[in-house]
Order: C-alpha cells, then structure tokens, then sequence
C-alpha cells in the first residue's frame, strides 16, 4: 500500500494532479495576471478612482489571483508524487470499478487536492477512498455511509 504522507509539509498527489497544477500556475501568471493589470490599467485611465467600480473589481480580483498564485505556487512545491499503481492493489492513482448492489461503479482514487466529483476522482481520505485503499481484486468491504452500512465488491483495479 502507498505511504500517505512521509513529511507532515508534503502533499501526496498523482503525477497527472501535479501536472494539472502546473499547467494552471502557466495559466495564472502567463494569462490571468497580464489580463487583470491591462483591467487596472484601463480603469486608471477612466480618471478618478475613489468611485470607478471597475478598479476596485480588478484590484479584488488582483487580490485573489495573486492569492491562488502563491498557493499554487506552495502545492507545487510541497508536492510528493505518488508512486506508479500497481493492478495488484488499489491505491493513490488507482482507476478502481466496484460493484455495489445493482450499480457498477468507477472511482479514480486522488489526493484531497484533486478531487473532482464530476469525473468521480475521490480521495483516497474520503470514507469510501479510505476504505478502497489496499484493497485487492475481488475483495469485498463495507462503507457506513449517510444511508447505512454499503457493501463493496473490487471487480477491476488499473
């Protein structure tokens, strides 16, 4: 099974969640931040800025983009990129499909960072993401959930 953490500072995470952040800093500071100062710049020209809307939005926005920057710029830096998966076991990285009662369902376990319900990335801390990890192929487990006790069956782990 993966190791969580190994340094209390380091961010667990998949190799494509870490791409994923690099990509949005290139994005944060290449595209977003030259766009908000020609904002600033634009709204400074309109004259007074004591009442001009238009420059309080962009320095708010400002704000918060330099915000996500630096935090970006922190996830990076504390990054420890989980080791390659293996089909033997689920864990961090793991594509996994699990059947429960009638449904067929597909998880891909992730980092806290990562999750993204749309896609069904869960983390591998979420009471589900909790439960799969070390799991084998074939083996059957119980999650308590809002609803009750929901019985788990590992039909696929990649």
């Amino acid at each position: 099974m993966t190791t969580i953490l190994k340094d209390s500072n380091n961010i667990l995470m998949t190799q494509g969640g870490y791409d994923a952040l690099l990509e949005e800093l290139k994005t944060l500071i290449e595209v977003q931040r030259p766009a908000v100062v020609q904002a600033i710049q634009d709204a400074r020209a309109m004259g007074d800025l004591s009442e001009n809307g238009m420059y309080t939005a962009a320095r708010e926005k400002q704000a918060f983009l330099e915000g996500r920057i630096r935090e970006v710029e922190d996830l990076i830096k504390r990054a420890e990129i989980a080791a390659k998966t293996t089909r033997n076991e689920v864990s961090l990285g793991s594509h996994v499909k699990v059947q429960s009662d009638k449904d067929v369902l597909e998880y891909y376990v992730v980092s806290p960072e990562e999750v993204d319900f749309k896609t069904n990335k869960i983390s591998h801390e979420s009471p589900l993401g909790q439960a799969l990890m070390g799991k084998k192929l074939n083996e059957e487990f119980n999650v308590t959930a809002p609803v009750g006790i929901k019985k788990y069956k590992i039909i696929e782990i990649k």
